[in-house]
């Protein structure tokens, strides 16, 4: 069967001949039809993310949509190794599928699936989001932010709060759900953004933010927990909740006087601090809410044959490899 193959850590796949997955019990043989290129995607191909395995050579692939063995259409996430999901077909274990709506394409359904699932789970697995409650989405510009702004609001957030260095793009967000925009410019080249961001962070949570969600960690996330040791005046919890590192930076110095002097609760939402079954159930929760919460994600469909000339496309708008 034709393939995205990954031969060697740290390496791009190659669209070639993969050997055929093999039925048994409790897994599913899924015929894919289509497989976002997500971070995680990425980063488990190279053998870097946390949950790889290191087994090469191996597909490609993290999630997908698909027809089982029994007909029916579903989602499907973590396939067995080393069957990934951009391939004609998959093997699954059939726990790890969700069923799809009927009125939810293939590609949205593929784009939409493993971002909804992160900022749902974060939301509601991990920060219990309450109805009226603050949620700032730092990093909203990107693909999984937006959809989180998204979903705060259908959620019952009674405010949000975006972040981002794309002051043109956090404009966009607004008509998405965001009540209030916060750009920033950080780094060397900007010595006074860290302190003018700091700055409108403390305003705003001197009126009162309840839930951080970050996708971005580094210096945007550290002067947010600096902003809360300073802005915060009572014992109320703020919950601040890591999702991704988009900014690159691994490590941030984390002074303990801000969290001895703050009531901020740190937290991180994963696939290792969210355990699967509540992680698909937010995807199955998602993908019912695309159309009461009017959700919307920008995607470009190509088919599988290009993932050698698009592995490495940028996030917006979320490419999708179709088959068939």
């Amino acid at each position: 069967m034709k393939a995205a193959i990954v031969k060697a850590p740290q390496s791009s796949p190659v669209y070639g001949d993969f050997a055929e997955p093999i039925a048994r019990d409790g897994f599913t043989i899924v015929q894919v039809k289509a497989s976002a290129l997500s971070q995680l995607t990425k980063s488990r191909a190279s053998g870097s993310h946390y949950s790889s395995d290191g087994a090469f050579p191996a597909v490609a692939g993290t999630d997908g949509v698909g027809l089982a063995q029994d007909g029916k259409r579903v989602y499907f996430g973590l396939p067995e190794a080393p069957f990934g999901a951009l391939a004609e077909r998959s093997l699954v274990n059939t726990k790890h599928c969700v069923p799809l709506p009927d009125g939810l394409d293939d590609v949205t359904a593929a784009a939409i699936a493993n971002p909804g699932m992160s900022a749902w789970a974060s939301l509601i697995e991990r920060a219990h989001l309450k109805p009226g409650e603050t949620v700032l989405v730092n990093g909203a510009t990107g693909t999984a932010g937006r959809i989180a702004v998204q979903l705060a609001k259908y959620l019952g957030a009674g405010k949000v709060i975006a972040t981002g260095r794309n002051e043109i793009e956090l404009e966009e967000v607004k008509s998405l759900g965001a009540d209030v925009v916060l750009p920033f410019t950080l780094g060397a080249l900007h010595p006074l953004g860290a302190k003018r961001y700091e700055e409108a962070l403390i305003q705003q949570f001197g009126k009162g933010i309840d839930i951080v969600i970050d996708y971005l960690w580094g210096k945007a996330a550290r002067t947010i927990i600096a902003a809360i040791a300073k802005g915060v005046e009572d014992t109320t919890p703020v919950r601040f909740v890591h999702v991704g590192g988009a900014s690159g930076e691994e490590s941030i110095d984390l002074p303990g006087a801000g969290l001895r002097s703050s009531p901020i609760v740190l937290m991180g939402s994963g696939a290792k601090s969210v355990p699967l079954p509540s992680l698909l159930n937010a995807a199955r929760q998602t993908f019912e809410a695309v159309g009461p919460a009017n959700l919307r994600i920008a995607t470009c469909s190509l088919p599988l044959s290009d993932v050698e000339s698009h592995w490495n496309a940028p996030g917006k708008p979320r490419v999708v490899f179709t088959l068939g």
